[in-house]
């Protein structure tokens, strides 16, 4: 499988857009015009205006380090959390393994974006938080993942060695275990940016998610759902931003995918 070029190329834009285009477009985001109410994209305002008269490419840019910050912090946080417990559970197994299926059988006896809105609804959100209640929704894919690969590795023969030479177990964890899993850990996180960032949108459309003055991708996109029929561009921008990092991070993660599998099967 060929390099998504071009996928990475876009992530890096809108990244760099996010967090460094308040440099390049000298527009507030907060600015209230009453003479510029929903303007229709044009030179001067090249994503149009919000019924507040507030600039959406602005809006956009500063909502991207939300939505972006949200996204990689939770997969980070929850493709790690995945890494230490799926790979504990496949280490030790026993007594740790059952627990380990109890434990993710429970959260996964609730669908995600239920326990998302059930977390969300006894909490102020903000972006800590959201990043937090996210990532205890969605380590359960990674950890079932690595517990998986972490059987495996347990019934290699150097492994057997080590635990017989009495090689303590964080170090057999941290030396042997981490590189093997990391093709893993990688896919999950790039995963789950786009999956993090989407769970943050369907939030704040629901007005569960970020508050202002505050503002993400979500919560623009959900500010325009009453102006829809008359004013398209309130919403389909930042739906396009959400689109634009889901598609380049899921081709980014299928090409990790492929050179694991890749690599296993030489294996």
């Amino acid at each position: 499988m060929k390099l998504p070029v071009a996928s990475i190329v876009i992530l890096a834009l809108l990244f760099f857009c996010s967090f460094f285009g308040q440099w390049l477009y000298h527009v507030s985001p907060y600015e209230l015009n009453k003479d510029a109410i929903l303007l229709a994209p044009s030179l001067e305002h090249i994503f149009g205006t919000d019924r507040l008269g507030r600039d959406i490419a602005a809006r956009i840019i500063e909502g991207g380090k939300v939505s972006l910050s949200i996204g990689v912090g939770s997969a980070l946080i929850a493709s790690f959390a995945g890494l230490m417990i799926g790979a504990t559970a496949g280490y030790f197994r026993g007594v740790v393994d059952k627990g380990f299926v109890v434990l993710v059988d429970l959260f996964l006896t609730f669908p995600t974006f239920f326990l998302l809105l059930a977390l969300v609804s006894y909490v102020n959100a903000s972006v800590w938080v959201l990043i937090v209640i996210i990532s205890i929704t969605g380590w359960m894919t990674t950890a079932r993942l690595i517990r998986s690969e972490s059987f495996a590795i347990t019934q290699k023969p150097f492994i057997k060695i080590l635990r017989i030479a009495k090689m303590p177990t964080y170090r057999i964890l941290l030396k042997y275990y981490t590189p093997l899993l990391a093709p893993i850990f990688f896919v999950s996180v790039t995963f789950g940016v786009g999956g993090a960032i989407l769970s943050e949108s369907g939030l704040s459309f629901l007005g569960l998610g970020i508050v202002a003055p505050q503002m993400s991708w979500g919560s623009i996109l959900s500010g325009g759902k009453e102006v829809m029929d008359i004013a398209w561009w309130v919403s389909f921008f930042p739906g396009l931003m959400i689109f634009l990092v889901t598609l380049a991070l899921m081709n980014i993660s299928n090409y990790l995918q492929s050179i694991t599998n890749q690599k296993q099967v030489q294996e």
